[in-house]
């Protein structure tokens, strides 16, 4: 699997299984959501794994800037919320650096 198919699948996990707690404790949505919550928050660490890098802080570095890209596309998608410029120049920014972390990443 691809770093960047690796990453793809943590950010959707990571942020489904995020949104189902959003959505019991501040949407009143019923408990029952924590369950597919908990197991696609367990997707997304076990996804986590699958990333070629020499560490893992290094690797979760780099993620960083892909779950903040997949959180406005959630936003825009899910939530029915355009993002505005300021949140594509953070984007766009935070990328870089993780473009920049992955560059060295297979660098001891």
């Amino acid at each position: 699997m691809t770093t960047a198919l690796a990453y793809a699948l943590a950010a959707l996990a990571e942020i489904a299984g995020c949104f189902a707690a959003w959505a019991v404790l501040r949407q009143g949505a019923h408990a029952a959501w924590l369950l597919p919550g908990a197991l696609s928050l367990g997707l997304f660490a076990w996804a986590l794994t699958w990333v070629e890098a020499d560490a893992a802080g290094r690797a979760f570095a780099a993620y960083g800037g892909v779950y903040i890209i997949a959180s406005l596309a959630w936003l825009w998608a899910v939530e029915g919320q355009a993002p505005r410029p300021t949140d594509l120049a953070g984007a766009a920014l935070c990328l870089a650096g993780a473009g920049i972390i992955l560059a060295g990443a297979g660098r001891g």
